[in-house]
């Protein structure tokens, strides 16, 4: 996940023109032969130029994957795809999908309501198992992997976190 995030670093911070994906889901991610992944699908994807932090676009992406601002108010920034990011790194780890829940519960408030004394329980049981002799070393991979998740889709554009400190953390 971390080569998702380099990617979009450098969409957001690398390029002349900062590009926004607009529609990061994990159908939109390949892995090539080496394992490394690749960002697809820039079909809806915006260009903001150097004075531009915000657009407006009545184009929608996947539900599930889109940030509250962007969903409700047509508004994308580089911090929509960094939302998205955070959904997706849940659901990686997690191994269920935004649309599994109803009602007033959300992917996002499961896994917050789970951290940290019930990791195991939102943890992909392939990824930590009671017989592993290093569980309590996975379990708080898992725990800081799913607290930078949540940093990274927070509801407010401007408390999420910057796509250049995820890349920084590994």
């Amino acid at each position: 996940m971390i080569d998702v995030a380099c990617a979009l670093e450098y969409l957001h911070h690398g390029c002349v023109v900062l590009v926004i994906h607009c529609d990061l889901k994990p159908s939109n991610v390949l892995m090539d032969e080496d394992m490394v992944a690749h960002l697809r699908d820039f079909g809806i994807s915006k260009l903001l130029v150097e004075d531009e932090s915000t657009l407006y676009t009545k184009t929608l992406a996947t539900m599930g994957y889109i940030a509250p601002e962007y969903g409700q108010e047509g508004l994308v920034s580089i911090k929509s795809d960094v939302y998205s990011y955070g959904i997706i790194l849940q659901e990686t780890f997690t191994r269920r999908k935004p649309s599994e829940f109803e009602g007033d519960l959300s992917l996002k408030q499961w896994v917050s309501f789970s951290l940290p004394n019930a990791v195991i329980d939102i943890a992909d049981a392939n990824l930590i198992s009671a017989m592993d002799n290093d569980i309590k070393k996975k379990l708080d991979c898992v725990e800081s992997i799913m607290k930078v998740a949540l940093d990274c889709c927070v509801e407010s554009p401007t408390r999420r976190k910057n796509i250049k400190d995820v890349v920084g953390i590994q």
